[in-house]
This record gives structure tokens, sequence and C-alpha cells, in this order.
């Protein structure tokens, strides 16, 4: 499951996940990684942008009418889809993070010590995180927060997974830039 939010911070014409990074959309070039890691099924939350024009017809489009009101929204919008989908666990990632490979998003869906899997790139926490459809009424509904503030909580239902690649995201132009040179 891909997220995409509002951008805020960026300061670039139009939505930064609909700019150029190398020879497509930074939005794409994401949801290239995601899909490179072959899981059963793929859902993309979208928000402020729809990027239903920018899908492949193998993934499942939600869109969150209410993202202005922050992270927890889209992550329970696409977890209730991925519910009514029949899923048993949902690995989460963001649309702004292109440092993020094929092979993070496969070995955090693959984990199986415990019920959530965090991604991390030399000790560090970061996306994708994988939950298990026994923590979904953990998580939580409202403000701009996702499964950390559940990770923090209840530390003893988290597995961390060594993964290659850049946790960096693109929250300025600046940032897009500088990934871009």
């Amino acid at each position: 499951m891909l997220c995409a939010g509002q951008g805020s911070r960026f300061s670039g014409n139009g939505h930064k996940l609909l700019q150029q990074f190398g020879s497509t959309t930074l939005f794409e070039h994401c949801l290239s990684a995601m899909m490179d890691a072959e899981l059963d099924l793929n859902i993309v939350v979208d928000g402020a942008v729809d990027l239903s024009s920018r899908l492949p017809t193998q993934v499942v489009r939600v869109h969150n009418p209410d993202w202005i009101d922050g992270m927890a929204t889209s992550l329970k919008v696409g977890v209730a889809c991925a519910k009514e989908l029949g899923a048993s666990s949902v690995v989460v990632g963001l649309g702004d993070q292109p440092g993020i490979l094929g092979s993070s998003w496969r070995a955090v869906a693959n984990s199986s010590g415990r019920p959530i899997a965090i991604a991390t790139y030399h000790g560090k926490r970061r996306n994708p995180v994988r939950l298990d459809s026994t923590v979904w009424e953990l998580l939580p509904t409202t403000g701009d927060v996702g499964a950390r503030a559940l990770v923090k909580l209840r530390p003893e239902l988290v597995e961390e997974v060594d993964c290659l690649g850049d946790p960096r995201d693109i929250d300025t132009l600046e940032d897009l830039i500088r990934w871009n040179s």
C-alpha cells in the first residue's frame, strides 16, 4: 500500500508527487519499487492529488476524502480496503521516498516474526512497514500519525528488517533538485 499526502512543504509548481524524477514522476518511481516487490495486492491511497491516471490496471486506487485531517486517515482508508479485499497484512510506504527499493518492500512483506515489521537502514527505522491484521484495530484513526504511534506504545510487537536503499524522503523543492542531480 502506497500512501500520498498533501505535500505542504513543497514549493514547486504543482504537487510534488507529479514532479519529474529521472525519466518519470516521483510517484511513478516509488510505485515502480512497490510493484517490483511482486506483492499479492497493490493499493494506492490518494487524497490531495488524484493519481488514478498514473496507475496500472493491477493497482487498486482508494481515495481518502479526509486527507487534510492527516496521515492516520489515509492509513485507515487503505487498511479498510485491504480488509475488504481479504488481506491478512499490509505493507505501507510513502509516495515520496524514491530510494526505497523493491527488495525492501519484499523483505518487510516476507518477515513473519512479529505482527509489525519495520525496514531499517543502517539501524534506523523507516518505511516500509508491515502491519498484520491482528494490529489493525490498534492503529490511530485521527491525526497526522501512522503506525509510529503504535510502535512506540507496543515495542514487543515489532521486528526490524535490515534493508538496502536510501529512506530519505522528498519534502521540498530543494530535496527534489538534490535527488535529480
